[in-house]
């Protein structure tokens, strides 16, 4: 079973900017046990499997360096270029783990973009314990949290926990304890933290732990935007259909740019570009080769 895998950072159309993704395009999708060892292998945050190599509909896995993740809007970006690129503009629909995401792909100017519809998102309020117990692990205080925006756990594929600080200062000094978070993260089914700030009614700053996967922070993260879309719509935080756009990763050095169309029913829109890490000339993606075994 031979696949191609390629590297590509998503929401930023600058190779040292946005979240590196792997895509592995193959006939069959490997077993779980490859695709764990394939992702760890590649190192970035998620990597996407993908098959059949060609047509409008493909299936799509997701695994961190440790383990499944249920959905990844940043591999799903990452893909939709790069199948943009290989067979051209259109609409693909990958079934997930939880259900079928089309991904629109379309070239503007000199860009690839794609654009993904998640699954009906959904949201609940946060208990009291999980959110002294995730502010412990953070380092933060109830009285930093912005009051407008009240804690949240909120689903567009994955579960996370939605906490909003009052101040961009706070969101900056970001220093947790790994290990306490992740096992409060793995105990209560949550992929991400998505903590964020909100500069005016649709801007927001956002910065996302990972322990579950391995990771201390992701620079820009999909599936964590298109669930507080869904939030804010369900809670009636923002007036819809309306246009998100959310600023991540700028603490980490990699600038990410995530827009979030937010309709008035239905899956929330996620889109962004995507380009090839260690880029080579002209229009052709970095490819690096693996066998599955």
């Amino acid at each position: 079973m031979t696949g191609t895998l390629y590297r590509l950072s998503a929401f930023t159309r600058a190779p040292r900017g946005g979240n590196p993704a792997g895509v592995w395009l193959g006939e069959v999708l490997p077993d779980a046990d490859t695709m764990r060892r394939i992702a760890a292998e590649v190192g970035y945050s998620e990597t996407a499997f993908l098959a059949p190599r060609h047509g409008e509909a493909r299936q799509v896995r997701y695994y961190s360096p440790e383990a499944e993740v249920s959905f990844c809007g940043h591999a799903t970006v990452a893909a939709g270029v790069l199948l943009g690129r290989l067979e051209g503009a259109g609409t693909y629909r990958l079934a997930t783990a939880v259900g079928e995401v089309p991904v629109t792909v379309e070239r503007i100017g000199g860009d690839w973009r794609t654009s993904l519809v998640s699954v009906t998102p959904d949201h609940r309020a946060a208990a009291p314990d999980l959110v002294e117990a995730a502010l412990a692990s953070l380092g933060w205080q109830a009285d930093e949290l912005d009051p407008a925006l009240p804690p949240a756990l909120a689903y567009a594929g994955a579960w996370h926990l939605v906490l909003a600080v009052a101040t961009k200062q706070r969101l900056d000094d970001l220093r947790y304890d790994f290990a306490a978070l992740k096992a409060l993260m793995q105990r209560e089914g949550l992929t991400t933290l998505q903590l964020v700030w909100r500069e005016s009614a649709t801007r927001f700053h956002a910065r996302d732990p990972f322990p579950v996967g391995g990771v201390v922070e992701d620079p820009a993260t999909g599936a964590a935007a298109a669930a507080l879309g869904g939030y804010l719509r369900a809670a009636g935080l923002i007036d819809t259909p309306c246009r998100l756009t959310i600023l991540q990763g700028e603490a980490m050095g990699r600038p990410s740019r995530i827009e979030v169309g937010v309709p008035p029913t239905g899956g929330i829109v996620v889109a962004g570009t995507a380009v090839d890490l260690e880029a080579t000339a002209g229009d052709a993606p970095c490819v690096a080769r693996c066998q599955s075994r």
